[in-house]
């Protein structure tokens, strides 16, 4: 049975898939032995094909493995590895593991191809796109996040084209199993590696949702980030979070202590950020942010009214719900590492102001990535990344959606459309934060966001009829809690 489904699908290959008509010049090679061929050839091997199990079928793609299959009603939940180069250029130079998932709802169907840009979950869950084109879901874990790394780790290869290219296999690998419309979506960090896959392969996707995707052009000019916090929300509410923020810093010392206290308790040490002064700082510096990230103005209730005199512990409770003093500490900062690596090399990094804090309460400033990488991994910042991307996003994008939140500081430097830019859109959500999505837009957007994700994936409702979701909200798979990142990160 195996050795007739292995040749199925080497046929499979060898007939090809379509891949969209839409063209751009990548400023990389494209790995190649890109397939061409026919829809209707694509699903007549599937339409053979599906005579097998899914698992059988999944299996049955050379390098993929079966980490474990978990059940949910309606779907095949899978846990797989996938082999990858270390480096696509060279790939004589190795391979590694990479986790994957799918969310398997039948080969008729559309598929969503989701990326968080960390590691991936394991849980089932469905993203907003894949509810709304009823659809299949493969998610990738990003490379070097543990458990895909490489064994010796060559962080010379961690960067968004060669990210973009493990997807691309998976892409290819996968397209013979599901051969209709294919979406790519992701949110945060997610979204700009949905962006970056985008513009070094951009034949391979239908479309592309990006949520609240950061896009920092120029590494240097964050002003834009200043502007957003001397305006967002309410005088009041950023009154209450400054004072808070600064009174932390004026009683750095007994609070101090009790962090000492706390990590002494849980084991943590601060050897990669340079000691518990130094994460003390940080942790406050990234209060203000991190509410305006993960909270709404609503929640500006719970925030202390008269920093001056509230307690010790208020100041703590405050400043740990919302920046987590855990997150500083070796222990919170490890993995992620691979984030602050990218974002010292090609992604860049916010710097902002604190014009209500006195210079004598700030000690180290805002910190750059370099301080939470061991010294013994060597990087090198490359401006010109960010600029191609946007460039390429500005005057290319085609069936891409970018939905951002009204309070969200990561949407303070976002991507922008040109006049090259064709079926493609920038909405925001207002009132929203990092969690901005496609229900949270105005109708109109709403409505409009709705109806080209359906026309992308090649499900779109008869003429006349109201653009909806096609799959029914799931309050387990479809779970809108934002996957929350410590903060300073997107």
């Amino acid at each position: 049975m195996r050795k007739a489904l292995r040749w199925l699908l080497t046929l499979a290959v060898l007939l090809g898939t379509l891949s969209t008509a839409r063209t751009a010049v990548a400023a990389e090679p494209e790995a190649t032995g890109t397939a061409t061929g026919t829809a209707a050839d694509i699903a007549d091997i599937a339409d053979i094909a599906d005579l097998a199990d899914i698992k059988e079928r999944l299996l049955a793609v050379e390098g993929v493995s079966l980490i474990e299959e978990k059940p949910y009603p309606g779907y095949r939940f899978f846990v797989l590895g996938f082999t990858q180069p270390v480096d696509h250029r060279h790939p004589s130079k190795g391979t590694f593991q990479q986790r994957i998932t799918v969310l398997h709802r039948g080969v008729d169907r559309p598929t969503v191809f989701s990326t968080g840009g960390y590691n991936v979950s394991t849980t089932p869950s469905r993203r907003e796109p894949t509810q709304i084109i009823d659809g299949n879901q493969v998610s990738m874990e990003y490379r070097f996040f543990t458990p895909s790394r490489p064994e010796p780790a060559d962080w010379s290869t961690l960067d968004i084209w060669q990210a973009a290219s493990d997807q691309h296999r998976i892409f290819k690998a996968l397209r013979t199993i599901y051969p209709r419309n294919w979406i790519s979506t992701g949110g945060s960090k997610g979204g700009m590696t949905a962006t970056y896959y985008e513009r070094f392969y951009p034949k391979d996707m239908d479309g592309v949702v990006a949520f609240v995707a950061p896009n920092d052009v120029v590494n240097d000019e964050d002003s834009a980030y200043d502007r957003f916090f001397a305006t967002v929300g309410t005088k009041e509410c950023r009154d209450r979070l400054n004072a808070v923020q600064r009174e932390a810093l004026v009683r750095r010392e007994p609070l101090k202590k009790k962090y000492a206290e706390y990590a002494a308790e849980n084991g943590y040490t601060f050897d990669l950020v340079g000691g518990l002064d130094r994460a003390y700082e940080s942790v406050v510096l990234d209060y203000v942010w991190g509410f305006w990230q993960y909270s709404l103005l609503s929640d500006c209730d719970s925030i202390p009214a008269d920093a001056k005199n509230a307690s010790d512990d208020d100041l703590w409770n405050t400043v740990d719900t919302i920046s987590g003093f855990d997150a500083l500490t070796d222990q919170g900062l490890t993995p992620y590492v691979p984030y602050y690596y990218q974002a010292g090399t090609q992604l860049g990094s916010p710097t902002i102001e604190f014009p209500h804090i006195e210079k004598e309460y700030l000690r180290y400033g805002y910190p750059e990535p370099r301080s939470y990488v061991p010294r013994d991994i060597p990087m090198r910042f490359r401006p010109g990344a960010m600029r191609d991307v946007d460039s390429w996003v500005a005057h290319h994008a085609r069936h891409m959606l970018f939905v951002y939140g009204e309070n969200d500081p990561w949407g303070s430097e976002r991507f922008r459309l040109g006049k090259g830019a064709k079926d493609s859109y920038v909405f925001t959500a207002p009132g929203m934060n990092h969690g901005a999505n496609v229900a949270g837009l105005v109708p109109d957007q709403k409505a409009l966001a709705t109806a080209r994700i359906l026309d992308w994936a090649g499900v779109a409702p008869a003429a006349g009829a109201t653009p909806k979701p096609l799959a029914t909200f799931d309050a387990k798979l479809d779970a809108r809690d934002m996957e929350r990142e410590p903060t300073l990160r997107p």
